[in-house]
C-alpha cells in the first residue's frame, strides 16, 4: 500500500471518551521497548510520527493514526513497565479493555513480542486477554535482525508454544531495520479492509 497521508487524529487518556470512528481500526499491543513505535512508523513509512523512547511506558494514551483517509492504526499503551505504580498499570489496563470491548470498527489486534526471548508472563496475559475479548491476535515477532537466520524457526516455535497459539494463528517475524515482514503485515491489513472478490460461480 502506498501511504499518501497520515494524521495523528485522536489521543485518548484514561478518562477520555473513545472516538466513534467509521473506518476500520487495527490495534497494536506490546510491552514496553518491544519496538511498537518503530513498527508503526515503518508501516506508515514515516521516520518518527509514532514516538520511540528508551524510557519504558512512554505511551500512556491510546493514539489513533488515520491512514490515507481509509483506516486507523491504534497504538495501545505498552505494558510491563518497570517504574510505573500498580495503580497506573490498572488504569491503563482498564482503558485498553474498554477499547477492545467498545470499538465497533476494530478489525484485528496485533500483539508484538520480542523474537529473541520466550514470551513473558505479561505477554501471555495480554494474549489471553485479547482472545477473551473475541479476537485472534496476529503475533508480530520483532527485532528479527537481532538473531541469526538459523534461529528463526526455533524462536517462532518457542513463541507459539509460550503463548498457546493455535496452529492456524498467524505469526509474522519483523525487523524495523530491514523492514522484513512489513509487506506481510500490510497484505493482512489490506485483506481485512477489502471486501471478498466475487467469483460469479454458483455454490
Amino acid at each position: 500500500m502506498i501511504i499518501k497521508n497520515v494524521e495523528l487524529e485522536t489521543v485518548c487518556g484514561v478518562t477520555s471518551r473513545l472516538p466513534e470512528n467509521t473506518l476500520p481500526e487495527f490495534a497494536f499491543a506490546g510491552k514496553s521497548n518491544v519496538g511498537k513505535s518503530s513498527l508503526i512508523n515503518a508501516l506508515m513509512n514515516r521516520k518518527a510520527l509514532a514516538r520511540t523512547s528508551a524510557q519504558p511506558g512512554k505511551t500512556q494514551t491510546i493514539n489513533f493514526y488515520k491512514i490515507n483517509e481509509e483506516l486507523y492504526y491504534v497504538d495501545l499503551p505498552g505494558y510491563g513497565y518497570a517504574k510505573v505504580p500498580q495503580s497506573e498499570k490498572e488504569k491503563w489496563g482498564k482503558m485498553i479493555e474498554r477499547y477492545l470491548k467498545k470499538s465497533t470498527m476494530l478489525k484485528a489486534v496485533f500483539l508484538l513480542v520480542d523474537i529473541r526471548h520466550e514470551p513473558s508472563a505479561n505477554d501471555k496475559v495480554m494474549y489471553d486477554w485479547i482472545v477473551y475479548n473475541g479476537y485472534r491476535p496476529v503475533v508480530i515477532a520483532t527485532k528479527l535482525d537481532k538473531i541469526n537466520r538459523s534461529q528463526i524457526a526455533k524462536q517462532e516455535k518457542l513463541i507459539r508454544t509460550g503463548l498457546g497459539m493455535q496452529k492456524e494463528d498467524i505469526l509474522i517475524p519483523f525487523s524495523a531495520q530491514t523492514k522484513q515482514g512489513r509487506e506481510e503485515i500490510w497484505e493482512y491489513i489490506t485483506k481485512c479492509v477489502q471486501p471478498p472478490v466475487e467469483t460469479g460461480e454458483e455454490k
